[in-house]
């Protein structure tokens, strides 16, 4: 496609675009005496930003019957998770909250103390408590608090132009989820996060003309198939290898993907960045890499070949404890292909030294000039996004409070990238008061207490005693809110919703879907909805310029300003695939300013980093041996003999979602952690045996499955586990402490930028237990088994 042609079609409103890919069905049809609604949903019932087509099937009496996969959507095709398939269960569950509640703070912590009020009560009370803790310690006194979201960036509108808070917060130390692989991305590449390229946007998906099968993709510490992550479709992976594209994979566990890959490179966990930097080395080397790339389109080549040389394979081999000639093997299988992919994922993330990582993969799609081709990494022009993250802030968010974000002085690199307070610091900041006091909270769809807090206790402690007033935006009580809460307002599920979904959160965006409501469960609002009612209610003047929550929608999600009907029109699409062009860097369409190369001070994508130089890290990669490992503390050895790593996806929930799901609970009913056959022996534990965990941090009680997924010195523990079918009173709040994880995570050991967590490679002990926390599945159904 010519630079002019790509910068017309990208300005080709998406109502154009709903022509160019009708599908041959009508957003809403009729079908066996049903109402058949084709929608695509963000969540809940809890995903990435896949947009997954659904088929929703509504009786004359408006109940949700049947949901199907929508055979139509071009790159679905019909195929759901068993979570979509259990919509029914989750729209209709007896324990879904549809009302607003209330309570004294003197009751948090007692389940049975809230009782319902109106929507105009629970407004005022919002306004009554917001107004008098501005007054008295300032909008920056207010903390938002995100899980994975609801809908996507709707969730900045909170803190931005709702609330005028400068203190968003994602409560996972380090952010380590998503964020460091997108900044490294921005400072070495001026763009976001470089994708796959697996067709979603072509027309012609697979056998369009303009698309090279990729030969082989390096999964690294990314499961797709079970978790769909960061918006990608999971099953474009197994479609691919159908056409021969050949997999590598990298993952102390065994899976599916690992299982049939060409290698499996079973390192240690938490030594990846090792492995990345021997890899460079032997590209370089060997002279594998694209030399006409690396010319005109790098910076830093030279110096970044001098780096690698201090990680040859040998050491790399003996650190990651896989053997060296698979290192090579790897290497020159990735280099060789063209084109080639590497799909990376949480585990990067979550380590110290995961912008190190992160560094080292975007310097290997680059040197291999793979990097915005064809069947390679996928890269955003200089228009994506659709202005969700910075929404509001110039007009409610003056330069003098933003400065005062917590972290801003200490992590500027992780503040002005992400928009979000340094959540290490705010942790800190909740328990001192230090340099001023957070005294309101409020939760979007998070359940931060039981999946994403490292230490919940302690973020616990620190929430009841330093928040006077905080507000729980959900579907469902859970632990989080029932422990800190005054105030529950309640949400509409994807079936009662209308809405948008980009994949991969709107930068890097294949198809643009849209929500559509099928039935009502008591006229609930959307994130959207909720944020555009209640921001108007609080500053009336801040939404005044938007008549309604459509008008909201077209500005903030599809960025129009053509107020009125244009949501309406463009969501009968449902699906659209959005224009795309390769090499853009060649043609301008990377830089604001229509210059070929890249959006980086230099121009190039920068190996060597002048952002991690300005910012006082190191330009160019490093290995950090994590701080806790029989490597890093051999004197703790003995005491805590084993690799602790967490958080792999399972089909049946989204982190701490479903879980009062009975189909969905009845494939994982209780939490697992694996363990080695050898190692139960060792151990003396038997397959299907409770166990304890511990280490230095703290303890959980998890079920021990007996499997060589992991090896004999690695347990793999899930994550996200309560059970809301017991008390949620304190201290019980539905077993929240009792079998969590991210009791032997610690906060506080992020990378030098702010970035990174050791939250899959840690080190702890296990030990067989009498006790058993079997769930009673036949009280789960009755609990939960009859829909309302």
């Amino acid at each position: 496609m010519r630079e002019e042609d790509y910068r017309a079609a990208k300005a080709v409103k998406l109502d154009t675009l709903a022509d160019v890919n009708d599908l041959g069905k009508p957003w809403r049809y009729e079908e066996d005496g049903m109402t058949v609604t084709r929608t695509c949903p963000w969540s809940p019932p809890g995903c990435h930003p896949v947009g997954c087509g659904l088929k929703l099937y509504v009786n004359d009496e408006g109940r949700l019957v049947k949901v199907e996969g929508d055979e139509n959507h071009p790159v679905t095709q019909g195929r759901l998770c068993p979570r979509c398939i259990a919509l029914k269960d989750y729209v209709y569950n007896p324990a879904r909250v549809l009302t607003p509640l209330k309570r004294d703070r003197a009751d948090r912590g007692k389940a049975e103390s809230w009782e319902e009020c109106s929507w105009d009560e629970a407004f005022a009370i919002v306004k009554e408590n917001y107004e008098r803790i501005c007054a008295e310690y300032g909008p920056e006194s207010i903390i938002g608090m995100s899980g994975t979201g609801r809908e996507g960036g709707t969730m900045s509108l909170y803190p931005t132009m709702v609330f005028g808070t400068p203190n968003y917060c994602y409560m996972q130390s380090g952010y380590a989820c998503y964020t460091p692989r997108l900044a490294a991305a921005a400072y070495i590449t001026g763009t976001t996060y470089a994708e796959w390229d697996y067709s979603g946007a072509l027309p012609g998906r697979w056998d369009d003309e303009r698309y090279e099968l990729t030969e082989c993709i390096v999964m690294w510490g990314k499961a797709p198939l079970e978790s769909n992550p960061d918006g990608f479709f999971g099953h474009a992976v197994v479609d691919a290898m159908r056409r021969g594209t050949r997999i590598i994979q990298i993952d102390p566990r065994v899976n599916w993907l690992s299982a049939r890959a060409d290698i499996h490179l079973q390192l240690r966990s938490g030594t990846d960045t090792a492995l990345a930097m021997a890899m460079l080395n032997i590209i370089i080397d060997e002279d594998l890499y694209d030399h006409d790339f690396v010319e005109y389109w790098c910076y830093g080549f030279e110096q970044l070949a001098e780096r690698v040389r201090t990680m040859p394979p040998d050491k790399a081999a003996e650190i990651c404890e896989v053997p060296v000639e698979k290192i090579y093997a790897a290497a020159r299988m990735y280099a060789a292909a063209k084109p080639a992919a590497i799909m990376w994922g949480l585990a990067v993330d979550q380590k110290t030294d995961g912008m190190q990582n992160s560094q080292c993969i975007i310097s290997l799609q680059a040197i291999t000039g793979n990097l915005d081709r064809p069947g390679g990494q996928l890269l955003p022009g200089a228009d994506a996004g659709h202005n969700e993250l910075g929404f509001g802030y110039k007009e409610c968010i003056p330069d003098e409070l933003f400065q005062k974000m917590i972290g801003m002085a200490e992590y500027p690199a992780y503040c002005n990238m992400i928009l979000n307070s340094q959540v290490d610091r705010m942790l800190e900041t909740l328990e001192t008061d230090e340099p001023y006091p957070i005294r309101m909270g409020f939760y979007m769809g998070d359940n931060a207490l039981t999946n994403c807090s490292m230490e919940p206790k302690r973020w616990h402690d620190a929430l009841i005693e330093r928040l006077e007033f905080c507000i729980g935006i959900d579907t469902f009580m859970n632990a989080s809110i029932q422990a800190t809460c005054d105030l529950f307002l309640p949400i509409a599920t994807v079936a009662e919703r209308e809405g948008t979904v980009f994949t991969h959160y709107a930068p890097c965006t294949v198809t643009a879907g849209f929500m559509h409501k099928a039935i009502d469960c008591g006229n609930l609002p959307s994130d959207m909805e909720l944020a555009y009612r209640l921001g108007k209610f609080l500053h009336p003047e801040r939404f005044a310029k938007w008549a309604n929550e459509h008008e909201l929608v077209e500005a903030f999600r599809l960025g129009v300003e053509e107020h009125g009907e244009y949501f309406d029109r463009v969501s009968q699409c449902v699906v659209a695939q959005v224009p795309i062009d390769y090499y853009k860097y060649e043609k301008g369409l990377l830089r604001p300013d229509g210059q070929p190369g890249f959006a980086t001070p230099t121009g190039r994508v920068e190996l060597w980093s002048t952002a991690y130089n300005q910012f006082g890290e190191d330009p160019l990669p490093y290995y950090l041996e994590p701080e806790f490992s029989p490597v890093s503390k051999p004197e703790l050895v003995e005491k805590y003999p084993l690799i602790l790593t967490t958080g792999a996806r399972t089909t049946a929930f989204f982190h701490s979602e479903h879980r009062q799901i009975p189909y969905l609970r009845e494939l994982n009913p209780n939490p697992i952690v694996e363990v080695n056959p050898a190692t139960a022996k060792r151990y003396g534990v038997a397959d299907g045996q409770w166990v304890r965990l511990w280490n230095m941090f703290g303890e959980c009680f998890m079920k021990a499955k007996v499997s060589e997924i992991v090896d004999e010195k690695t347990v793999h523990a899930q994550h996200g586990w309560w059970f809301p079918e017991e008390d949620g009173s304190e201290p019980n709040l539905y077993g929240n402490f009792r079998c969590n994880i991210n009791n032997l995570l610690p906060n506080g050991h992020m990378g030098k930028l702010g970035f990174g967590a050791p939250n899959k490679c840690l080190i702890c002990n296990i030990e067989p237990v009498s006790e058993s926390y079997d769930t009673d599945m036949d009280f789960v159904w009755e609990k939960f088994g009859k829909l309302v």
